[in-house]
């Protein structure tokens, strides 16, 4: 605790949809997986594959400046629902026995099921994907940004989605530390207490920002809804404040959720969320209070993307209740890459917890808020979560910059369709449309174009 102690600002930075592997699998490979710092790094060896359906066997590969199309990989979206992150782990859309380690082997074949039914109704795909492209993953070189920052400071090389689906229930225990059953995005809203509520019982503030459009997570959790404006706002409101010293205690950033947006999710462009990441750290690195934050970002889930490490059981249920598709809350979901950016953290740091605790997933930023401003745990797994303070080695803030000399990669290309909704703007303008019962979403609304416009915030 005493290095979290001397953190005043937490800034939680969630994206989209992707795995530990995918996107930095490969960050010290050239090192045999071991940090500068002399730490076992759990990552690619170059020598995983999945098996191909016809009897052969694809390998893992490195996503490469001569890549075709290489910030729109894996080319579409792979599958990303309970029943599809069984399939890629298991092999089988079936719930595995309790306890059974997964093989990691149903990647390449979910992802030819997938690309089958999405070419059928009409979905994005990048032309010439195929089901291999599932098995790429981004060099250090691709991802500059997340991968200076990853080994300029720490990456939690055992860091775990909170359920093996997608994203609204993950984003659920990021926020509550339960999703209260729901295992889809078909649920858009939560009435259990939130993290944002906690804190304002105890009096301290923070604030939500949406990058250019509202926050969905301020329309998703009914206790936030009805907070005052001023908790509320867009990335411009993140790095104004940051600059004038005046962030709240917690902030919580949401990407832009379009096709040409940078939340990362697949298949939008990757290099448009590195730029997004740089301007977050420097946002909060060129502020006067940097020297008291702690930036942490992560993604929601895998989405479908491959990663190698069977996610472990044994987590903790948040309550007694059993769940939709039977699902008990006692197994976690594949690793998502988490990045541990304060400059109270050493370079080269790779971080886990202890030895037989409770692995990271993302109730541990609950657990770090809680410890850090004295707030009960919100259910029981975030009460049995491990907090990140261990990470938090150093006793005089640092004063490099792991990013001097850095160059954002260009964030030229865009996916097909790319004037069509993510599911995610869809959703954001339903909340939005039921809190405002004339301003109906359909049949008005057909484009990004006009979705964005919709859930932009009023001035």
């Amino acid at each position: 605790m005493a290095g979290l102690s001397s953190v005043q600002n937490i800034v939680v930075l969630m994206l989209e949809n992707r795995s530990m592997d995918h996107m930095l699998g490969y960050l010290y490979h050239a090192n045999g997986n071991v940090s500068p710092s002399g730490q076992p790094f759990e990552g690619l060896r170059g020598t995983e594959s999945n098996p191909d359906g016809k009897g052969g066997q694809v390998a893992v590969f490195p996503i490469e400046a001569g890549t075709p199309n290489a910030y729109l990989m894996p080319g579409a979206d792979p599958g990303e629902g309970y029943m599809a992150t069984n399939s890629q782990l298991y092999g089988s859309t079936a719930t595995p026995a309790a306890g059974t380690a997964a093989n990691m082997d149903g990647f390449v074949s979910d992802f030819a099921y997938t690309l089958e039914w999405q070419k059928r109704e009409g979905w994005s795909i990048v032309a010439g994907t195929s089901a291999s492209d599932v098995m790429g993953c981004f060099t250090p070189e691709m991802l500059p940004v997340l991968s200076g920052l990853a080994s300029g400071f720490a990456v939690c090389d055992h860091w775990f989605g909170s359920v093996p689906t997608e994203t609204l229930p993950n984003r659920a225990f990021l926020c509550a530390a339960t999703s209260q059953g729901h295992m889809d995005d078909k649920t858009k809203t939560f009435t259990s207490p939130s993290i944002f509520a906690a804190l304002t019982a105890k009096g301290v503030e923070w604030a939500i920002y949406g990058y250019e459009a509202e926050p969905l997570t301020k329309h998703t959790f009914t206790d936030v809804t009805h907070e005052p404006a001023s908790r509320f706002g867009v990335f411009s409101d993140f790095t104004a404040a940051a600059a004038a010293g005046t962030l709240p205690a917690f902030v919580f950033l949401e990407p832009d959720w379009g096709a040409t947006g940078n939340s990362q999710h697949p298949n939008y462009n990757v290099a448009a969320g590195e730029q997004l990441i740089h301007d977050t750290y420097y946002a909060l690195r060129n502020g006067p209070r940097w020297e008291q934050t702690l930036l942490i970002i992560t993604y929601d889930e895998h989405g479908g993307c491959y990663d190698h490490v069977s996610p472990p059981w044994g987590a903790t249920p948040p309550d007694d209740s059993t769940g939709e598709f039977e699902f008990d809350f006692t197994r976690f979901g594949p690793r998502v890459p988490t990045v541990l950016v304060s400059p109270l953290i050493e370079a080269g740091t790779v971080f886990r917890a202890p030895e037989g605790a409770s692995p990271l997933d993302h109730t541990s930023i609950l657990k770090t808020l809680e410890n850090r401003f004295g707030l009960a745990a919100l259910t029981k797994r975030d009460e049995a979560a491990i907090d990140v303070s261990a990470a938090l080695t150093l006793e005089t803030p640092r004063s490099d910059d792991p990013l001097a000399g850095v160059t954002v990669p260009s964030a030229t290309q865009t996916p097909p369709q790319e004037d069509k909704p993510s599911h995610l703007q869809e959703a954001l303008a339903e909340l939005m449309s039921r809190e405002h019962p004339a301003g109906t979403v359909e049949p008005q609304l057909r484009t990004r174009a006009e979705y964005e416009r919709y859930i932009r915030p009023s001035k």
